[in-house]
C-alpha cells in the first residue's frame, strides 16, 4: 500500500487520480474493527495493484460517553462481560459465550484476544494520535499497535502516559504526540469524521468506503473485499490510447483525415 500518486496525461494535460482510495472507519475498541483490518488486509494480499492502494482510517467512536480506566487490570476476569452484560441488558453468560464466539473468530485470522484483561477507554484522544500519525505517514502502524494493546495486552489506552509510550513504539515522536493531546489539537477532525460516517450511512463499524463509490459494512469476508477492490481499479483505469496517436482515418470538426 502506499498513497495514491497522481499522473499527467501528457496530451489531455490533465491529472487522472493513479490506484484506489479506501476509508475505513472503525474504533480502536471495536473487536469487528480489529477483525475487519485483517480480513482487509488479507484481501490486499491477493490484489495485484495493492501498492496502488491508499488506505486512510478515520475516526469513530463507539461510546464518546465511556469513562476511562487509567490502571491495567489486575488480571483475567468477567469484569469486560459484565460491563457488556450491564450496557445491553443481557445475562453474564451469554455475552460470555458472544464474547468466546469473537475471540475464536478473531484467532481464525491470526489474532490474538484476551478481552479478559481489556479495561474501558474514551478513545477520542487515541484517535486525535492516529490522524497525527496520517500526517506523519504512520497511521497504519499507529492503528495497529492501538489494536493489539487493546484487545492482546490489556493496556489502558485512556491512560495519556499509555497513549504516548504506544504512539512512540509506532513511529510517533513521544513530545509531539504528548503535546497534541494536550493542545486537544485534532478534535475537530474526530468530529468531523463521526459527523461524516453518519453522512454516508453507516450504523456501526468497520465502515469502508472505496473511492467514494462503494460501501462495505462490517467485517466481510477478505473474497468481498477483493472483490470490491478489483471493480473499483477496473473503474478507475483512464482510456490508453493504441498506436501513435495520429488522427489518420478518422473525421472531426475540420473534416475527415485523408
Amino acid at each position: 500500500m502506499r498513497p495514491s500518486g497522481w499522473r499527467r496525461n501528457r496530451r489531455a494535460g490533465t491529472a487522472v487520480a493513479a490506484g484506489v482510495k479506501v476509508e475505513i472507519w472503525s474504533d480502536v475498541v471495536c473487536p469487528w474493527c480489529y477483525i475487519g483490518k485483517r480480513r482487509f488486509e488479507s484481501a490486499l494480499r491477493d490484489f495485484e495493484h495493492a501498492d496502488d492502494v491508499e488506505v486512510v482510517w478515520r475516526s469513530f467512536e463507539l461510546d464518546p460517553t465511556a469513562v476511562s480506566v487509567t490502571e491495567r487490570a489486575a488480571g483475567p476476569s468477567d469484569a469486560h462481560a459484565r460491563r457488556l452484560a450491564a450496557k445491553f441488558g443481557r445475562p453474564v453468560q451469554e455475552v460470555q459465550r458472544m464474547v468466546a464466539h469473537v475471540d475464536e473468530t478473531a484467532a481464525a485470522e491470526g489474532l490474538e484476544f484476551h478481552q479478559d484483561v481489556s479495561v474501558p477507554a474514551n478513545t477520542v484522544a487515541a484517535h486525535q494520535l492516529l490522524h497525527l500519525a496520517g500526517e506523519r505517514g504512520v497511521q497504519g502502524a499507529v492503528k495497529e499497535r492501538l489494536l493489539r494493546a487493546h484487545f492482546t495486552e490489556g493496556e489502558p489506552l485512556g491512560d495519556v502516559d499509555t497513549l504516548v509510550r504506544l504512539a512512540a513504539e509506532a513511529g510517533l515522536d513521544a513530545d509531539e504526540a504528548r503535546a497534541v493531546l494536550a493542545e486537544d489539537r485534532y478534535l475537530a477532525d474526530v468530529r468531523a469524521d463521526v459527523a461524516e460516517a453518519s453522512a454516508l450511512g453507516a450504523r456501526g463499524v468497520p465502515f469502508f468506503v472505496v473511492d467514494r463509490r462503494y460501501g462495505v459494512s462490517g467485517a466481510q469476508p477478505a473474497e468481498q473485499f477483493l472483490q470490491v477492490l478489483q471493480r473499483a481499479w477496473a473503474e478507475s483505469r483512464p482510456l490508453t490510447l493504441v498506436g501513435d496517436g495520429s488522427a489518420d482515418g478518422a473525421c472531426g470538426p475540420d473534416g475527415c483525415a485523408i
